[in-house]
């Protein structure tokens, strides 16, 4: 049963299921912070970069399947497959918005 997620969420989701880096990137604002286990990205430069290192060539997707908000954020649960040990693994992404776009977004195991 697909979840009801807000749209930069949605389109990033989408995104990512066809490893689509430009995609990925489109609900980042400029100034974005991407949170990898404790690994702070700043800016959609680094972003990039990070996908371009370490989502696209481990073929990593996300597939969520619970949503929830929580202290203003959108918590989004589920797991991620790809070409990587122990795939899959189950994650929790905690995403900020503004303004319809992506702030931060922080990614846990």
């Amino acid at each position: 049963m697909p979840i009801d997620l807000p749209k930069p969420i949605a389109d990033y989701v989408e995104a990512n299921a066809r490893l689509d880096i430009d995609g990925m990137m489109q609900p980042f604002l400029r100034d974005a912070v991407f949170i990898d286990n404790g690994k702070h990205f700043e800016g959609q430069a680094a972003i990039r970069h990070l996908f371009e290192g370490e989502v696209i060539p481990v073929k990593a997707i996300f597939a969520p399947d619970t949503v929830r908000e929580e202290d203003g954020d959108v918590v989004v649960e589920g797991p991620a497959y790809g070409d990587f040990p122990g795939s899959p693994l189950r994650f929790t992404y905690r995403f900020t918005l503004v303004d319809g776009a992506i702030k931060t977004l922080e990614t846990t195991v």
